[in-house]
């Protein structure tokens, strides 16, 4: 009981001194047409590791132009964090996110909803749409699972046997643990041959899951959810979630043809005229060395998306991390190109396709890093800080001496030529 009175405490106090994003009041405000729920509960979501996502504020009064929203691992637990753009946490794309990073540098509210980057299993836990002042309009309860599995048909027998698969894994008098499948993707390629995927998340049916918690079929939750009793043994455990590739083939839909003109002036926009109209070109430029991270511009968790260096396609059944251990190329969950590390044989032009369309060019120059940058407490800077300030006293020392002679010599000379002279 005192821990939820503290709880509650620090909901209504801490967030006063906090700021968030601030819609213009000119504007209509579409987000308060749906009413906010009398009882705060929590929409249960699933996603696989490594994903952009996005939590919509759904709803919260007309009068409210700013939302704040709250992380916490477990609800009652005093360990909150407060996610705002106005602390300078800020985060504008996927690319600039680090593996391991902390969840307050990948982040982004855009618009009352908020953009985690790269989400990761630890980001699993309760997200709370509200005010500074301690009003909570809207909550997420979000199982991020990571992919223990990745299967590729090889022909449409396989194909079939692995999609009737019982997707039962554990059942017991008081729950049962299967895979839930969602529908396939669209074609990531078109014209040419393509790949399709299709996840299958880890799920608890059972009549004994919190009710505070919405689910989207009745009496099943995903594996990670609070909603899951801890009785049940399933936290912290190896489940995980699974990823299906097959391979597919689609015609592009025809293109819609233009001025002359107006292919000139595309021509000339994109300076060589290689992209196809309709198609954003990215300039990427990186030093030999160094870990790089493509990500396609406009990607969401649910959209089918490709990679191709220049005229050749780098399919997920040779490029999928975890394939290849020793692989320096390979394309995560999150559909976001790697490089470890970056060299020089890696510049060029790379193409990224959503939804079955291409839709950016991306050209990658690689330079080499010449040298590296040391540190005073380098040993071998130490040693040639030293032998440079020895050479430098050495020739100043040699100078001195010089102008020493000179002039000793000089004041010899004089008085020699007074002597004759006075003989």
């Amino acid at each position: 009981m005192l821990k939820e009175v503290l709880a509650i405490c620090f909901w209504a106090i801490c967030p006063l001194l906090l700021s968030a994003y601030e819609a213009p009041e000119d504007k209509k405000d579409i987000f308060a047409s749906r009413a906010c729920p009398a009882f705060l509960v929590f929409d249960t979501v699933a996603f696989i590791a490594h994903m952009t996502i996005e939590l919509a504020c759904h709803c919260k009064p007309e009068e409210t132009h700013s939302v704040v929203w709250y992380y916490q691992k477990q609800i009652g637990s005093m360990n909150t964090k407060v996610l705002t753009d106005f602390e300078g946490t800020m985060v504008v794309e996927s690319s600039k996110v680090g593996r391991g990073s902390d969840l307050h540098s990948r982040f982004s509210i855009r618009l009352f909803s908020l953009l985690i980057f790269r989400v990761q299993r630890a980001d699993s836990g309760h997200y709370i749409c509200g005010t500074a002042s301690g009003e909570f309009f809207y909550g997420y309860d979000v199982d991020v699972q990571e992919v223990h599995q990745v299967l590729f048909p090889l022909n449409v027998k396989e194909r079939t046997q692995v999609q009737e698969a019982k997707p039962v894994r554990m059942k017991t008098e008081m729950f049962q643990v299967f895979t839930s499948y969602s529908s396939w993707s669209k074609c990531d390629r078109c014209d040419i041959p393509g790949e399709q995927t299709r996840v299958g998340f880890c799920y608890v049916k059972s009549i004994y899951l919190h009710v505070r918690y919405q689910h989207e079929s009745d009496g099943a939750a995903s594996c990670g959810s609070s909603a899951v009793p801890k009785q049940f043994g399933l936290s912290g455990s190896s489940y995980g979630a699974k990823l299906e590739v097959r391979n597919c083939h689609t015609i592009c839909p025809p293109k819609p043809t233009t001025s002359p003109e107006r292919r000139a002036l595309l021509k000339f926009l994109q300076d060589d005229g290689q992209a196809s109209p309709g198609v954003t070109i990215h300039y990427h430029n990186h030093p030999t060395g160094s870990d790089l991270v493509l990500t396609c511009p406009g990607a969401k968790p649910q959209y089918a998306v490709a990679w191709d260096k220049g005229s050749a396609p780098l399919y997920r059944s040779q490029y999928m991390e975890g394939l290849n251990k020793t692989s320096r190329i390979f394309i995560d969950t999150g559909h976001h190109l790697h490089f470890r590390p970056l060299r020089l044989k890696d510049k060029g032009l790379y193409f990224c396709w959503l939804q079955g369309e291409l839709a950016a060019e991306i050209r990658l120059g690689v330079y080499l890093r010449l040298g590296r940058l040391r540190q005073i407490s380098d040993p071998e800077s130490v040693y040639a800080l030293q032998l440079i300030l020895a050479c430098y006293t050495g020739i100043t020392a040699m100078f001195l001496i010089t102008i020493l002679v000179r002039f000793i010599w000089q004041i010899s000379k004089e008085d020699t030529l007074a002597d004759i002279n006075r003989t």
